[in-house]
């Protein structure tokens, strides 16, 4: 298990409460201690244009402070993908988040679509035939949805669950079936119980990353990468980070 990160993510980018100061701090410092970091470099213009149009580039790189960010974000999600490929599970732990970003528009704290770059780039170099992506940050990833829509390769999945048992659980079973050659993870960490959702505990997020972590590594060799969404109480998305890479990284029993 390696965590992508560059110090720039730490920057106050803009106003939203992605973007604020402190947020990654603990989350890092923990990483730190158990996992080794890789630092990414941007993306080229070339990989967002896999899943955005001209002109919603276009339109990000007028917001000055907040384009170059983007473009480190997927390029630190691209790199996460890379290294799940060559058969270690990876995490990118970066900001702007990216699963309100569509082809077209954005909203909600994102501006490029860090997981669905990675992914479509994965197929768009014929090393993945199937991908699935899993989502299970408090909101829905419509951006993601957007991007995907009509693409049979794809599968796109928010979870949901009226308590974090049956949210747990309902991931166990919808894996039960699936099939494919990379699995993709819109890490977020705001139904944590201390954040906005108030649902899920540490230990749910555990079980999550234990519950992928095996599923990888039976069905596509542990080809697993996740990329951080939302998590906006900066101690809580550092516990639930580590307990959630742990879980991966734990062996299947």
């Amino acid at each position: 298990m390696k965590v992508v990160f560059h110090e720039s993510f730490l920057e106050t980018y803009t106003g939203d409460p992605a973007a604020s100061r402190g947020r990654l701090n603990h989350a890092l410092a923990l990483v730190q201690e158990k996992y080794p970091v890789v630092q990414p470099r941007p993306c080229a213009e070339e990989d967002v244009l896999l899943v955005h149009s001209g002109f919603h580039l276009e339109s990000v790189r007028r917001e000055e402070t907040v384009f170059p960010m983007a473009l480190l974000a997927a390029g630190a999600t691209i790199k996460a993908s890379e290294l799940a490929w060559n058969g270690e599970a990876a995490f990118a732990l970066c900001r702007p988040p990216g699963h309100h970003a569509s082809p077209d528009s954005c909203w909600g704290f994102c501006y490029f679509n860090n997981v669905a770059i990675a992914v479509q780039k994965m197929l768009q170099q014929e090393r993945a035939e199937k991908a699935l992506i899993i989502d299970f940050d408090l909101h829905y990833g419509d951006g993601t949805d957007n991007s995907f829509a009509g693409n049979p390769a794809v599968i796109y999945r928010h979870l949901t669950g009226r308590d974090n048992v049956s949210f747990v659980k309902g991931l166990e079973n919808f894996l039960r079936d699936i099939e494919t050659d990379l699995v993709a993870v819109s890490a977020g960490f705001d139904r944590h119980v201390k954040d906005w959702g108030g649902l899920l505990t540490t230990e749910d997020y555990g079980a999550m990353g234990a519950i992928l972590g095996a599923f990888a590594r039976e069905k596509c060799q542990g080809r697993l990468f996740a990329a951080l969404e939302g998590g906006y109480n900066s101690f809580s998305l550092g516990e639930s980070l580590v307990a959630f890479l742990d879980g991966i990284a734990s062996p299947s029993p």
